[in-house]
């Protein structure tokens, strides 16, 4: 996203999303920012969308989520600089901005939603530093297999010392961003998170032939000695590389410094808020919340077993075939944790193998597009969204080119299905997390565990998906009206260029080509009996004198606008147009207008808008010309490119290039 300037964009959509005080959290993962908002209503998912270095905005999960690929981290940082949100958390209230209670809606639903969010704001800040560690442990396990570093040696414990400590410490690490998700003391909860784990090497001093003798308290517990806490027993669990104990752990941390904070001193809040904190919630959750955590750990992968046991093949086919639906919503996230536990819990996962089919369909899905069309910008959009998708990042690949046609998108997720369906057969496990990329792979490798070598099975459903994704794309995922699109785009590219040789462009040499949106009479915008628009005030353009009423888009983008008698569109090129159906006919407030999207629908060239009644507009005593304007024209220019006279809808009839100074000076 060269030129995109990240200071304006993050004051631009902490605009659109209602303002900082409208923001309860924020954070960021590898391609979106997420956002908790206090009242939803307030954000323009329409107008953040058209926002230059968006992609695109939704909501799921019970976040908005602006998704801006891999430059999220800039946009993070000049979000930073904008406002003091980030991903702190404000405490939540259950009234809306002007006290009127927040909608309640369906439980389930808010329950779900709210459990994604938490997850979500919980992973999201780790899951890179995660994915390294992981994607470490599995180069080592190569490296050890094939023989060029043993176990034995040094060099190789010291990396994977490296590697592992992440994964042992993961409680405390996750401590952090719980206690942001919380609105927790984040110290007290790393403190908390600590003695947790301290458990594993606290000793306990016992008389031994008349002397003092250090035992560790698990192996003093193993021993069959009682551990209590003032005479109620307690049952130490391991607690490294786990993840629900500490997560309801700092939740009652949180509980109980909101329920104390107030009612103690300004002068002895500091310390005596941690104190009760750590004294009241360390020992709860020895007694109750780490076995409980960790029983639901185990029955968590015990249940995911269990239904992979059932039918490994249609489990592999269904997880690999949902799981970029569920990315598309945001409910992925829901999911981790559970890949975690399985590897905290069994040491593999069999699950998480689905993901790598899911991922490169998307990957094959937009080489197909790269390989059959040949517009200069679709092929750069697919070509480097190929690239993302095979390290592991997807969202270019489903929102910048296959989902906006539609084929392509259903295609890849048929073939994930396929190449899933091929892991799930086999088992196929992995021994480590990361993002599902190439250079992740490595974490099936290998047969740690002594359970049997899965790792070519693993190799041949991703790349089964690939291929799959890629032919069948290539062959039937482009429609006939892409394929006339990307003909005509290419047809005003090679036409921009022998101006640009002539020197008689004041254009680039790259043009973006827009439809007839209406079939009648192509007029030039100087013959509308109309001064704004025949003055170019708006902007450059076109007119139709109609003889049908039914309205096309004339690019593919996203309606921003909408009004029964007018239409404002993103196009996926950068460029807002406006269709305006008669001259003054707002005054009819609607009446003889039918639209047939809404605001923030996307849309494909050639779909239906709306149908105005010419005969209705006429009798009513209004000109039904219809006015078609590119409106930021301080970024672009736009020329006709057919002749004037009967023009059916759909045809190219707009040529728009970016300015810039004349070439010839």
């Amino acid at each position: 996203m060269a030129g995109i300037d990240y200071a304006d964009l993050a004051r631009d959509v902490l605009s659109g999303v209602g303002g900082e005080e409208n923001v309860k959290t924020v954070s960021h993962c590898a391609t979106r920012l997420r956002f908790v908002l206090k009242d939803p209503a307030r954000a323009d998912k329409a107008r953040v969308s058209t926002i230059p270095g968006v992609i695109s905005a939704v909501e799921s999960g019970g976040q908005f989520q602006v998704i801006i690929g891999n430059n999220v981290p800039v946009a993070f940082a000049a979000l930073e600089k904008q406002s003091s949100i980030l991903s702190e958390s404000r405490p939540a209230s259950s009234n809306g901005p002007s006290g009127q209670p927040a909608k309640r809606g369906n439980i389930i639903v808010r329950g779900l939603n709210g459990a994604i969010a938490v997850v979500s704001a919980i992973f999201a800040p780790i899951i890179g530093t995660l994915c390294a560690a992981g994607i470490l442990k599995g180069l080592l396990m190569i490296v050890s297999t094939v023989g060029w570093l043993p176990t034995t040696s040094t060099t190789y414990v010291i990396l994977w010392t490296a590697a592992d400590a992440f994964f042992f410490f993961l409680p405390m690490i996750l401590a952090v961003p719980a206690a942001r998700k919380f609105g927790a003391n984040i110290y007290t909860s790393m403190a908390l998170a600590g003695a947790l784990l301290y458990t594993q090497v606290a000793s306990v001093s016992l008389l031994l032939d008349g002397e003092a003798v250090s035992q560790p308290l698990r192996a003093f517990q193993d021993a069959g000695g009682p551990v209590d806490f003032f005479g109620i027993p307690v049952v130490l669990q391991g607690y490294s590389a786990t993840v629900v104990p500490i997560i309801l752990a700092v939740y009652l941390q949180s509980v109980i410094e909101k329920l104390i904070a107030p009612r103690i001193h300004d002068s002895m809040r500091n310390f005596i808020v941690p104190l009760v904190a750590l004294v009241v919630t360390f020992p709860v959750a020895l007694l109750a919340l780490g076995p409980v955590g960790n029983w639901l750990g185990q029955g968590i992968a015990d249940i995911f077993l269990a239904i992979q046991g059932f039918s490994p093949i249609l489990t592999g086919f269904l997880f690999a075939a949902l799981w970029q639906i569920l990315v598309v919503f945001g409910l992925h996230w829901a999911l981790v944790p559970i890949f975690i536990n399985n590897i905290a819990t069994i040491g593999y996962d069999t699950f998480k193998p689905l993901v790598w089919p899911a991922v490169f369909g998307q990957a094959g899905a937009a080489l197909g597009i790269f390989l059959r069309l040949r517009e200069p910008r679709t092929r750069g959009i697919a070509g480097s969204a190929v690239v993302a998708a095979m390290f592991g990042v997807t969202e270019p690949a489903i929102y910048g080119v296959n989902l906006p046609r539609k084929r392509a998108f259903g295609i890849a997720i048929v073939s994930a299905g396929i190449g899933g369906a091929i892991v799930g057969a086999a088992g196929a496990r992995v021994y480590g997390y990361g993002l599902s990329g190439i250079l992740t792979l490595p974490l099936g490798y290998g047969d740690p565990l002594g359970l049997g070598d899965t790792f070519l099975w693993l190799l041949l459903g991703t790349a089964v998906s690939f291929v799959l994704a890629a032919v069948l794309t290539f062959f039937f995922g482009v429609s006939k009206k892409d394929i006339a699109h990307d003909r005509d785009a290419a047809t005003a590219e090679l036409a921009g260029s022998t101006e640009a040789n002539d020197g008689t462009s004041t254009t680039e040499s790259h043009a973006i080509v827009a439809a007839m949106p209406m079939t009648g009479t192509l007029i030039p915008l100087s013959e509308v009996d109309d001064e704004v628009f025949s003055s170019g005030v708006m902007g450059p353009g076109f007119a139709v004198r109609p003889t049908d009423g039914r309205v096309y888009a004339p690019v593919t983008g996203v309606v921003v606008a909408t009004m029964p008698h007018a239409v404002g569109i993103h196009s996926d090129d950068g460029v807002d147009f406006l269709i305006h159906v008669g001259i003054d006919t707002v005054a009819l407030k609607g009446k003889t207008f039918t639209p047939h999207i809404a605001e923030g629908d996307r849309i494909d060239r050639g779909d239906l808008l709306l149908d105005a009644d010419l005969g209705a507009i006429t009798a009513e005593g209004y000109d039904t010309t219809t006015i078609i304007v590119v409106t930021n024209d301080h970024e672009y220019d736009a020329s006709l490119i057919a002749p004037a006279g009967p023009t059916a809808s759909g045809t190219t009839v707009l040529a728009i290039h970016p300015v810039t100074e004349n070439a010839a000076g």
